[in-house]
């Protein structure tokens, strides 16, 4: 199949093909005899997979070692499952940060329903002031 058929059946642009064969993802495809790309069902298969961990947000870094295990004929399994669970990790740190963050933003928004003079006891001045404040916590952790 041509490279149009390959990004038909997998909903991935020819650019993206070619810059996948690029950076090793895709090995180099046989040629034929005008010099088109040839590709397999091996290779449909192959870039399902990529498009299938890409959408979980896995890094072509992260596939590229998965393949790679693969390649030397091995199951990459365990390494799916490793990178899976670096991948919770994150989730659940940036979860924790992020409800860190609401909970911030709720506190300054309720202080912000006063009515204030600008820049005095507002909520900009409540907002501008965390930077003070950061900074001087900064200073004392070093001290």
């Amino acid at each position: 199949m041509h490279i149009r058929d390959l990004a038909r059946q997998t909903g991935v642009s020819p650019k993206t093909i070619r810059y996948y064969e690029q950076i090793g993802l895709l090995p180099p495809p046989q040629r034929a005899e005008n010099n088109y790309r040839c590709y397999t069902q091996a290779d449909v298969e192959r870039l399902r997979f990529i498009v299938g961990a890409r959408s979980l947000d896995l890094s072509l870094r992260e596939i590229a070692a998965i393949l790679a295990i693969s390649d030397h004929g091995e199951a990459p399994c365990t390494e799916m499952i490793n990178t899976l669970d670096h991948h919770i990790t994150a989730i659940d740190r940036r979860i924790a940060d992020l409800q860190a963050l609401r909970g911030l933003l709720i506190g300054l928004r309720q202080q912000g329903d006063q009515n204030a003079t600008l820049w005095e006891d507002c909520v900009c001045a409540l907002v501008r002031d965390r930077v003070s404040i950061a900074e001087r916590n900064a200073g004392s952790d070093r001290a």
